[in-house]
């Protein structure tokens, strides 16, 4: 299996069949407002998974799934199904609110498992930390909630593709009940700003694979572009790579379009 790294939490996973597309969403640079995975690549993609509803991880998943004809699998929370239609969280407003898909959709909730074309998917239990940043001079202080579109339908994925396993945490505070998931793969967020703000930190995300015991780490969603900053949610990869491989687990540092095989 093929495994490419987009930023933020964007990922492609490719083998013989399928091409999967984790949290297709959009760069946030104001100097670069772009896909985070190539338009060239949309139409080849099998399924398209979302861990949550922020523009960095959701921006593209609709016209992503449109326009290859693959399901679209988030958490329930983001779907309504209606008599005749079925709706979806928009994915272009800082609003929740719902609108018409005309798209293929897959729910899936926290403990919840799915079987889609072979692929078997767990939901996993993840929480978005509050945002921390400043706007023209002024702070910003958001707080996840069921009327706050940050982090909305927080969820991760534990995917079974063949032989493989790959757990997806998407944006997520530490949680306990991650012990001993013990995937092949490993792909979490490092970037956090301490004191539990957007994410875990490095000191947080060690202990997760501490509980979790992969046999391969993937570290992502740090020193990525926000707004005018090119380098936003710094973290030290370098500390994080040497404490996990201490544990005898590999890790992999990927940077924007890397590709590893697993």
């Amino acid at each position: 299996m093929k495994i490419r790294h987009f930023l933020y939490n964007a990922f492609l996973l490719e083998d013989e069949g399928f091409k999967i597309a984790i949290d297709p969403g959009q760069k946030l640079w104001i100097f670069n407002l772009s896909s985070l995975i190539p338009k060239e690549e949309w139409k080849t993609i099998t399924h398209v998974l979302v861990t949550h509803g922020d523009p960095d991880h959701y921006w593209q998943a609709d016209r992503i799934a449109l326009a290859a004809n693959a399901p679209l699998i988030m958490n329930t929370s983001m779907i309504q199904e209606l008599d005749t239609e079925t709706n979806i969280l928009i994915p272009r407003q800082d609003a929740i609110k719902f609108v018409p898909f005309s798209g293929k959709v897959v729910p899936i909730r926290v403990g919840k498992k799915i079987d889609i074309d072979g692929i078997k998917i767990l939901g996993i239990l993840t929480k978005h930390g509050p945002i921390k940043y400043s706007l023209f001079g002024m702070k910003k202080y958001r707080i996840p909630g069921p009327k706050e579109r940050v982090g909305f339908g927080a969820i991760g994925f534990h995917l079974q593709i063949k032989d493989k396993t790959i757990l997806n945490l998407g944006d997520t505070l530490l949680h306990k009940e991650w012990a001993g998931l013990a995937p092949d793969v490993l792909m979490l967020p490092i970037g956090g700003l301490g004191k539990n703000i957007w994410t875990m930190d490095v000191t947080d995300a060690l202990e997760a694979v501490r509980l979790i015991l992969p046999k391969r780490v993937i570290p992502c969603h740090y020193n990525v572009p926000f707004l005018w900053k090119k380098r936003f949610a710094p973290a030290d990869d370098q500390r994080f790579k040497r404490e996990v491989e201490e544990m005898g687990i590999s890790c992999d540092i990927m940077h924007c379009n890397d590709m590893i095989e697993v």
